[in-house]
Formats: C-alpha cells, sequence, structure tokens
C-alpha cells in the first residue's frame, strides 16, 4: 500500500512514466536522426547538454509526484474504479462500465482530444467448474477454467489421468493418453517457458486424443491458488476442456503417478463462447507545441480476468499511464510531441485491442517516436529497461541520470509486450523497457524509440 511520503512502487513507476514527458523533448525525438552508423546531425556533447538542461523539469516532477499534490492519485483513483466495477471481463458490462467511467475521468481531468476507438472483442463466460479426484482418494480440487476453453457435457468428463511433466513426454507416451485427461506437471524456471503449457497444453493433449487437459498453474509460488489465463486451440484440432490447478495438486497428482496410483478425475466446466462484442479502445492526449502530427504512446490495458479486481494487471498500468499526462498538465508543461494515452481494452484476450488499433494507425506508424506499454505490476523500479543502438543507449544513460535524486538510473536490457510487439514487427526498432525489483527483476512497461 502506498502511505506518508514514502518512495513507493506506484509513486516511483508512474515517475518513471511522466519521464516520458521530458525524454520525447530531447533529441531522439527532436527530429534530427540518430544514423545507422551511430553518428546524428548533433554531437554527443551537444545531446548531453540539453539533457543536462532538463533537469530543473525533471525536479519539478519528482517534488509534484512524490512529495507533492500527486502523491498518491493514481492508487486512489484506482482503487475508486476497481470498487467501484471490479472484473473486467472482456465482453461483459462491467468493462463497458469501467470504460464509461474512464472517459469521464479523462474529460474531467481536462485532457485533450478524449475519445472511444470501436473494436470487436471476444466474449466468453466461465460458468459453473469443479474437478473431484474420485481415485485413489475423494479430493475437492481448485481449478480456474481457461480463457475461451469450451465447456464439458453436462454430466462432465470422467476418465483417468495422465501425469506429464512436459510436451516432450507427452508425445513419447502419447498412446497412453487417448480416452484420458492430461494434467501438466511442468517445472517453473520461468514465465515464459511456463506459459506455453497454458497457451497450447489443449491442443497438444487433444492431438493424442485425449479428454481435456489440467495444467499446473504458471506461478512460482502458491498457496492453493490456482490462475487462469488465455489458451490457444488450433484449426484441424478437436477443441477439449481446459483449465489450470494449483502447483499443490499437480505435483501430488505427480506423485502419486510415479508411485503407480490410478488417478480419475470428473471434470465438470460450463464455460461458454458467445458472439464477438463490441468494446473501445480509450483515448485522451496533450497536443504537441512544434510537432503535433508526431506520437509518444503511453499505454496499460482497462480489462482484466472475472476472478480479480485486475488492479495490478493491468489497473495499475493503465492509472499510471494516465497520471503520466495528468502531472504534466498539472505542472504546465507542453510536449513537442503529441503525448496520447491509450488504455486497451481485451489485452487478456491476446492483444485484441491494440491489434485492431495498430490496424486502425499503422498508416501513420513514422508518425510514432515512443511506444510505451506498462503490464507486470507496479513495484519499485530499479532503472529503465532498453533495446537499441549503442548510441542511443548512451543518450537514455544521460536521460535517466535526471533520475539520480531517487537513484533510479539502470539502464538494463531486453523488452517486449503484448500491446506493442504490432509496433515493434513494424520496424520501430529500438525498446526502452521501465523494469521493476521485487524480491528478484519484474519486467513492468515498455517504451519504444525510434
Amino acid at each position: 500500500m502506498i502511505l506518508g511520503r514514502k518512495l513507493t512502487g506506484k509513486t516511483m513507476k508512474f515517475l518513471l512514466f511522466i519521464f516520458v514527458g521530458v525524454v520525447h523533448l530531447l533529441p531522439l525525438a527532436s527530429g534530427k536522426a540518430i544514423h545507422g552508423n551511430g553518428t546524428s546531425q548533433r554531437t554527443f556533447q551537444e545531446i548531453k547538454e540539453e539533457i543536462a538542461h532538463y533537469g530543473d523539469v525533471a525536479k519539478a516532477i519528482i517534488n509534484f509526484t512524490v512529495y507533492g499534490k500527486g502523491q498518491n492519485r493514481s492508487y486512489e483513483r484506482l482503487a475508486l474504479l476497481v470498487d467501484t466495477v471490479g472484473p473486467r471481463l472482456s465482453g461483459s458490462k462491467s468493462l463497458e462500465k469501467a470504460i464509461e467511467i474512464m472517459q469521464q475521468n479523462l474529460q474531467g481531468d481536462g485532457l485533450e482530444n478524449v475519445h472511444l476507438e470501436p473494436v470487436k472483442i471476444p466474449h466468453w463466460e466461465r460458468g459453473e467448474e469443479s474437478a473431484v479426484m474420485l481415485e485413489p482418494r475423494i479430493h475437492k480440487m481448485a481449478i480456474l477454467g481457461l480463457g475461451s476453453s469450451i465447456g464439458t457435457p453436462p454430466e462432465g468428463i470422467t476418465a483417468e489421468v495422465l501425469v506429464v511433466t512436459s510436451f516432450d513426454e507427452l508425445q513419447r507416451r502419447g498412446p497412453d493418453a487417448k480416452g484420458k485427461i492430461v494434467v501438466y506437471n511442468q517445472p517453473y524456471t520461468n514465465y515464459s517457458a511456463a506459459v506455453q503449457y497454458r497457451v497450447e497444453g489443449a491442443v497438444e493433449a487433444a492431438k493424442v486424443g485425449a479428454l481435456a487437459s489440467l495444467i499446473r498453474s504458471v506461478a512460482s509460488f502458491s498457496i492453493y491458488s490456482p490462475h487462469t489465463g488465455i489458451q490457444e486451440y488450433q484449426n484441424g484440432v478437436p477443441k477439449i476442456p481446459t483449465a489450470c490447478i494449483t502447483v499443490e495438486d499437480a505435483e501430488m497428482m505427480s506423485r502419486m503417478a510415479s508411485r503407480g496410483n490410478k488417478i480419475v478425475i470428473q471434470l465438470k466446466m460450463g464455460a461458454k463462447s458467445y458472439p464477438d462484442a463490441d468494446s473501445f479502445n480509450t483515448v485522451a492526449e496533450i497536443t504537441g507545441s512544434k510537432y503535433p502530427e508526431q506520437i509518444v504512446l503511453v499505454s496499460g490495458h482497462l480489462d482484466s480476468w472475472d476472478v480479480g479486481q485486475g488492479a495490478l494487471d493491468d489497473g495499475g498500468g493503465a492509472f499510471i499511464s494516465w497520471e503520466a499526462l495528468s502531472v504534466i498538465k498539472d505542472l504546465g508543461l507542453r510536449p513537442k510531441r503529441t503525448l496520447r494515452l491509450v488504455l486497451w481494452t481485451a489485452e487478456e484476450q491476446g492483444g485484441v485491442g491494440s491489434s485492431q488499433y495498430y490496424q486502425l494507425h499503422k498508416a501513420n506508424s513514422s508518425n510514432y517516436s515512443l511506444v510505451m506499454e506498462s503490464d507486470l505490476g507496479t513495484f519499485l523500479p530499479s532503472g529503465l529497461r532498453f533495446t537499441g543502438s549503442n548510441s542511443a543507449r548512451i543518450i537514455m544513460e544521460e536521460v535517466m541520470s535526471l533520475l539520480q535524486p531517487i537513484n533510479i538510473t539502470q539502464v538494463l536490457k531486453n523488452g517486449d509486450g503484448t500491446d506493442i510487439n504490432f509496433w515493434i514487427q513494424d520496424g520501430v526498432p529500438d525498446d526502452l523497457q521501465f523494469s521493476n525489483r521485487m524480491v528478484t527483476s519484474m519486467v513492468d512497461g515498455v517504451l519504444y524509440t525510434r
């Protein structure tokens, strides 16, 4: 939680986002190109001196957000939304209510060009669901169906279990999987490696004749807490029901199987998919003073899954993105380029809203100087995550030096994001990613610069 005048995660994280308002005033976005050979129409010394001139602006932003009127504001705004609306599943009335509220909030904040851009999004509902182990003992299991999964017949599916730890093992034991429920107990090494089982597990199990699949939740830690998320079916492969189970139950069934125990589960899922629903990406701006046609985009997604309030995934990212514009406006700053806020819809279903935004705006992609996404929590930042040319990295190191008063000056490596990968693929070449650290380093937002 955010209390007093401490430099807490959310305060610090939106402070980094606000620094986009400083970064895009700098030479990387000044209309003077950084050439492929690392040379520029300006010397590095000139660029360094210009960056240093923003020291007073940086201090004003720090003072306002950490110690002044902006302190805790994004937290309070977010708390009001999640308390009022709750979960915001794609296609739900609560998501549309949240979009309506945010449009009103952005207009009330005095931002410019506040509008909604229509998109079509998936509408899936999980319904009632349960899983009960019948053999070798009775055990009611906690499960969460995965997004877009089909349901079971009303009477459910009762079948023996095959436990595997990898797709390779599933292929080796393929004949044993026919007519069974495949349980994946994949080890957790990192999110990217483990999440493929959630996304592809049903398809791979169906290919070898399984009736359903249950996936160990993609988590490094569990307190008997299943996780949901999106999964994807494949054309030409039968659709089977799929859900996540807890780490504890996956490990238990793995131990039982290793002892030769026969495991039988009854699975019931009332999941249904409906025709695509009408929704919106929510947009607001501060118009640029010198290059208004050129865009610096900050973003987070407004939708969430249905089993939580989406306060961090991705309410935090959405609200610190709003706060970036809000603070710049409150301080009377006017960026040279247009600073655009986009609150995406249906990110959890695979970046649906951002994909349609890209299709609508890709003809003007050359006007996008920076594209930023925040979507892995709002913890205490440790620096800026960056991928790009060496010359750009050197410049960003100078920019980050402006954050020396709060000791957030690191320039780290690597980054991507569901809602901005379209722009990467379109040739926006250099990516800058804010990172946070909570026990271990956690990627938290992405900034892309030409």
